[in-house]
């Protein structure tokens, strides 16, 4: 069963947004990360991203770049990362993402990475650097696992692409709000919006999530008028960073559920504002 799907037929159906949250796997700890999603899911949260670190993460700004290297000195692998959802599954049936980069895949052997990350309970995964041209047997070794490959698309993605990706994609289009990397961005520019309406007009396969700058509740009210859910990540991390330390793991967990809260009540608010 793969519940990304299902849970995003299930939101849709209840006219509710997703919040899907990013954590590096290996952040701050390895033992942590299953707590941060515990947490992130009792807050609200309906998707988990766990990031694969990688040494030369070019869609990632200088926030999950630093929690990658911390992640990758903690001794974080493919393996173990599979062991984390492994962790995560024996409380939870969230669905879980894996978001990286192709080289540690290839590295790792495409086909046991597939099946390792199918046996261990993955739902998506989002390969940053992997075009579509490039993608058709994976995303075929992925679908026969029963895990969706999950594409991304920018603003300035043309109209004909848009339709190649919603035609290949599942689960969701990852909708990148920016051009740039991942980080926090002021607010969410006019440009955006109208890049968003132009992913409803021509993204008819699969719900639309929008991710890259995505940090604020006032961000999460404004873009979940144009989307079907939306994915934050660097301010997550900054507030693990900001708050972890030797014997604050507490406070740590603390201020992440209270972020997340925060977060899923600006989303709510959005979605009773929708624009048509």
């Amino acid at each position: 069963m793969n519940r990304l799907p299902q849970k995003m037929s299930e939101l849709i159906k209840n006219k509710r947004k997703a919040l899907a949250m990013f954590v590096t796997a290996g952040y701050p700890t390895i033992d942590l990360t299953p707590q941060i999603v515990f947490e992130l899911e009792k807050a609200g949260a309906d998707i988990i991203e766990l990031g694969i670190p990688f040494s030369d993460p070019i869609a990632d700004g200088p926030v999950i770049q630093i929690a990658s290297q911390v992640a990758l000195n903690n001794g974080v692998t493919i393996t173990k990362i599979c062991e984390i959802v492994r962790d995560i599954r024996l409380f939870s049936n969230i669905p879980i993402v894996l978001m990286g980069y192709y080289n540690p895949i290839y590295c790792y052997g495409v086909e046991k990475f597939l099946d390792a990350a199918a046996n261990a309970g993955v739902d998506g995964l989002v390969v940053a650097d992997l075009p579509l041209e490039e993608a058709d047997n994976f995303r075929r070794s992925a679908s026969a696992k029963n895990i969706s490959h999950i594409f991304l698309a920018a603003p300035t993605t043309s109209d004909i692409r848009l339709v190649e990706l919603d035609n290949a994609t599942s689960g969701f289009l990852y909708c990148v709000s920016t051009t740039g990397t991942t980080g926090i961005r002021n607010n969410v520019t006019a440009e955006a919006v109208e890049y968003l309406l132009r992913c409803k007009q021509f993204v008819k396969n699969n719900p639309i999530l929008v991710g890259f700058g995505i940090s604020s509740g006032a961000d999460v009210r404004n873009i979940s008028r144009y989307a079907d859910g939306v994915i934050v990540g660097s301010s997550l991390i900054e507030i693990i960073k900001n708050n972890y330390g030797d014997g604050q793991n507490n406070i740590m967990l603390e201020e992440v559920r209270n972020f997340v809260i925060k977060l899923r009540i600006s989303l709510n608010d959005g979605a009773n504002n929708e624009a048509g």
